[in-house]
């Protein structure tokens, strides 16, 4: 078995969250909409990019480091907006905000955070953006939007690909509920995994902490289907900082976004986690970029595991890049420390993968695709 001071890849930070976590979380993080054919597909389509190398440039000095809106961050990846991120680890959120904070790295923090959002803003010394879902009559989305501008959010990440949430067969198999139901098989799960579960025991029971409270609550198989474009600009309207919309793989969608006063658009599949027969979100990328101009702020997730997915991603037309599930693995290997030594292969890998390609910025990048 890895030794927690042996993470080398994303690989590895997965193989150890799968040997310490309960089987009902691990397929949680894990999981993919229907068989997870969308999933592979988009990371054998990652794989499958090809970069030129090149020789003879002096690549002695690199910098990672991009503006992202009017920000200066100093790594070209940030956290995506993920919830429970507690089931992973306790203090999960909080380990994401100090590194949030230490990198200058946007931080999404979700609806269903497992901390609240106005103490990950804190902790992240500002590099926190909220993450909104628009449930049933979207009648709960205000007083949240409200504490978000309160505490000092700037920018708000409207995730829009969750109308329904799609079948995960994982974690149905596995019965996962929030809050947890704990019947013999969990109960047998648990047990089998006793580091998890003491910890978790002795920190107390992950909950969605934006919902405690007297009549706050969420629903997370609630339906999402009434969000429509008029509903949008309601949002655009009462917003008063950045607007992102996350979620998207058309290209009409995409253009109509920018006409409607979105400051930038996420191409995202949700980690394959919403529809099987979605395209590859990296392609979708490439044809996006194409439709809405080269100076249209363009993010990205799905299926990031390496330092050469995040170069070619923004080989592909992403002005950054935000990652997932290998950053819950890592934290559910060993915590903080994990964390810390897979966010350092993700910086090195990067770094080597520009200087192969002759280049010493994340600037200018589509020219060192061979083919797409």
């Amino acid at each position: 078995m890895f030794g927690s001071s042996e993470i080398h890849s994303s690989a590895d930070a997965r193989a150890l969250a799968r040997a310490r976590l309960p089987w009902m979380v691990f397929d949680y993080i894990d999981g993919a909409a229907g068989e997870g054919h969308g999933e592979a597909l988009n990371k054998a389509a990652l794989r499958d990019l090809r970069l030129q190398p090149r020789i003879l440039v002096n690549v002695t000095k690199r910098d990672l480091g991009v503006k992202v809106f009017d920000h200066d961050a100093t790594r070209p990846f940030g956290i995506s907006p993920m919830g429970m991120c507690n089931l992973s680890t306790p203090g999960a959120d909080l380990m994401l905000a100090r590194m949030a904070a230490r990198h200058k790295v946007p931080v999404g923090v979700s609806t269903v955070a497992s901390t609240s959002l106005e103490t990950i803003i804190e902790k992240a010394d500002g590099h926190a953006w909220f993450q909104l879902y628009i449930s049933g009559d979207g009648s709960g989305t205000t007083g949240l939007l409200d504490r978000a501008q309160a505490c000092g959010y700037r920018t708000l990440v409207v995730t829009l690909d969750v109308p329904e949430v799609g079948r995960r067969p994982r974690e149905l198999r596995r019965g996962f509920k929030m809050p947890f139901k704990i019947g013999p098989r969990q109960f047998i799960d648990f047990a089998m995994h006793p580091r998890w579960s003491l910890s978790t025991l002795i920190n107390g029971r992950p909950e969605m902490a934006n919902f405690v409270g007297p009549g706050n609550r969420f629903d997370r198989t609630e339906s999402r289907a009434a969000a429509d474009w008029a509903k949008l600009k309601s949002l655009r309207e009462q917003w008063q900082g950045r607007l992102v919309v996350k979620g998207v793989l058309s290209v009409e969608d995409a253009v109509r976004l920018k006409q409607s006063g979105v400051d930038a658009v996420q191409v995202s599949s949700h980690g394959g986690r919403q529809l099987d027969s979605a395209p590859p979100p990296i392609m979708m990328l490439q044809r996006i970029r194409e439709a809405v101009g080269k100076d249209y702020p363009l993010f990205y997730d799905s299926g990031i595991r390496s330092g050469e997915d995040i170069v070619k991603a923004y080989a592909m037309g992403a002005d950054f890049v935000f990652l997932g599930r290998p950053v819950l693995f890592a934290m559910a290997a060993g915590g903080e420390r994990s964390l810390s030594q897979l966010w350092d292969v993700l910086t090195d890998e990067t770094s080597l993968t520009l200087a192969q390609l002759g280049r010493t910025s994340m600037n200018d990048l589509p020219d060192t695709l061979v083919s797409s």
